[in-house]
């Protein structure tokens, strides 16, 4: 037996909330998923993106909570230059988006940016070094 990587899970507070940004910055969640307690978006490569609400969580796990003190969790999405990052970085802002790290050149060679999901979860937008 060998388990395979399938999907990332994040747990949030409004899935509405968290569809529309997700689908801000392209994923693909099916109409109707606002409203659902559990939600899936099929990524490139077989993989999925997966929102659960914390009641549905609770629904099999009474005792958990919600982190505090901040995230421990981020998803990196890859753009393809520097202009990208620093537009899809002014739309999410301009939407209403929390920005944590406006867009800069990073030392590693990337332009780098960080906004937050409706739950505090980091989305890292980057783009690769020049070649």
């Amino acid at each position: 037996m060998s388990p395979r990587f399938d999907a990332i899970g994040l747990v949030v507070s409004d899935m509405a909330a968290s569809v529309a940004f997700y689908r801000r910055l392209g994923f693909a969640f099916p109409e109707g998923s606002e409203q659902e307690p559990h939600a899936e978006a099929e990524l490139p490569g077989g993989l999925r993106l997966l929102l659960d609400t914390e009641d549905t969580v609770r629904s099999f796990h009474p005792e958990w909570r919600a982190p505090s003190g901040g995230s421990r969790a981020a998803l990196a999405l890859r753009c393809e230059g520097p202009e990208e990052v620093d537009a899809v970085f002014e739309e999410l802002v301009g939407a209403g988006c929390r920005g944590e790290l406006k867009p800069w050149d990073a030392f590693w060679g990337q332009r780098y940016a960080v906004v937050l999901d409706p739950d505090g979860n980091g989305v890292d937008l980057f783009a690769p070094p020049a070649e």
